[in-house]
């Protein structure tokens, strides 16, 4: 893209999947000077060596053949690639942010946290010596640059829209940002790389957790945390088995708890329905829907607001967790950067360690982190 005669330079974040790869090749067709760069966040060997605490498992990230993957893009679009590590920073602020939160018995979400200290941080950062105007990811959504501020928009493809994890974003950060993409779905998305012969175009999309990837979620987490094994409980206090530590377990779910039938309940599927972090208790409850698992409030920490304050006499539209349906909610300012959230409805499995994200229509606000949930005045056990 030109102005004013000197063409715009975007440093984008190449991962090596089919998204990324996509937006590196419709920044060139725009006439954009855009370079790649490849990002190394997680290393087995120096992390676990940190520890003193070797991966049992044995097994690394699959970063190498990422990378191979973004070289190979690269070299099909005739565009530099670099590479950079970040693995100190990651582990500062994302590693650290991931087991602190587990230790506490929460659920985090380190995505929204990557996000904020490693891809629009340290990568403008690093960006900034190459004398980025922009920086560039292959992210589902939109964004909106006006003369003043910038606005974050979803992304077109409601099903991959991942402004969710881009809730923490300061105004600073989303004013050198760029999303490629957004405006497409994931099969346009596919399709563009196949025809352009980019080499991720049936590449599998990746799940879960960067530094943990394809492995047992379970066995992993071992490798950093000390397991205590406690009693599987009924909110009433019946116990009905073990479970091989709190933090292995989230709210309102259902695999894993080993527990089957018992003849004196209906044969009904048990949920996770709460921690008792002083006993080591997991409180478990029937039914998807149980009581227990309903809240319709909550408080929220550490907001972020994007662009435009929110204001409390106007409603607006709220997601507790990825790929979750909007909800209708209501909200008031507390002090040290906390709000109240309200949605009468009642909610499932509104989680502390999540982000509350909210939107007013398209435009995403920015977001908390739930920090304690109820119902009514009662609050969960969460």
């Amino acid at each position: 893209m030109i102005y004013g005669g000197d063409t715009m330079k975007v440093i984008l974040g190449l991962s090596g999947g089919v998204d990324s790869s996509v937006a590196f090749k419709l920044l060139k067709d725009q006439g954009y000077d855009v370079e790649g760069v490849f990002m190394r966040n997680w290393d087995s060997a120096t992390n676990n060596d940190i520890l003193g605490n070797p991966d049992i498992n044995n097994e690394v990230c699959p970063q190498e053949m990422d990378y191979k993957d973004a070289k190979a893009v690269a070299d099909v679009l005739g565009l530099p690639l670099h590479r950079v590590d970040f693995i100190e920073e990651y582990w500062n602020t994302v590693f650290s942010y991931f087991l602190e939160e587990y230790r506490k018995g929460r659920t985090p979400n380190p995505d929204i946290m990557c996000n904020k200290y490693i891809k629009f941080n340290a990568f403008l950062k690093y960006a900034e010596q190459y004398h980025a105007d922009y920086i560039a990811m292959g992210h589902y959504a939109r964004v909106r640059h006006e003369k003043e501020k910038s606005y974050l928009l979803r992304g077109v493809d409601g099903n991959k829209d991942q402004t969710y994890f881009l809730c923490m974003l300061k105004q600073s950060q989303l004013r050198k940002a760029l999303f490629p993409i957004g405006h497409l779905t994931k099969e346009e998305v596919r399709k563009i790389a196949e025809t352009a012969n980019l080499p991720t175009a049936f590449k599998k999309d990746s799940t879960g957790i960067c530094f943990i990837g394809e492995r047992n979620f379970k066995k992993f987490l071992q490798n950093y945390l000390p397991a205590k094994q406690g009693n599987i409980v009924t909110m009433d206090g019946t116990i009905l088995g073990r479970h091989d530590g709190l933090m292995y377990y989230t709210i309102g779910q259902r695999k894993g708890l080993g527990i089957g039938g018992n003849n004196h309940f209906e044969n009904a599927a048990w949920f996770v329905c709460g921690k008792d972090l002083e006993k080591n208790e997991l409180l478990v409850g029937q039914g998807h829907d149980s009581q227990y698992l309903i809240s319709n409030r909550c408080i929220a920490s550490d907001c972020n607001w994007i662009a435009d304050i929110p204001s409390e006499n106007k409603k607006y539209t709220a997601k507790f967790r990825y790929r979750q349906a909007d909800e209708s909610i209501t909200f008031h300012f507390l002090p040290n950067n906390q709000i109240e959230v309200f949605y009468p409805q009642g909610i499932r499995a509104v989680t502390p360690g999540q982000a509350v994200v909210l939107y007013d229509g398209e435009i995403c606000m920015g977001g908390a982190i739930i920090d304690t949930v109820y119902f009514n005045e009662e609050r969960r056990k969460y």
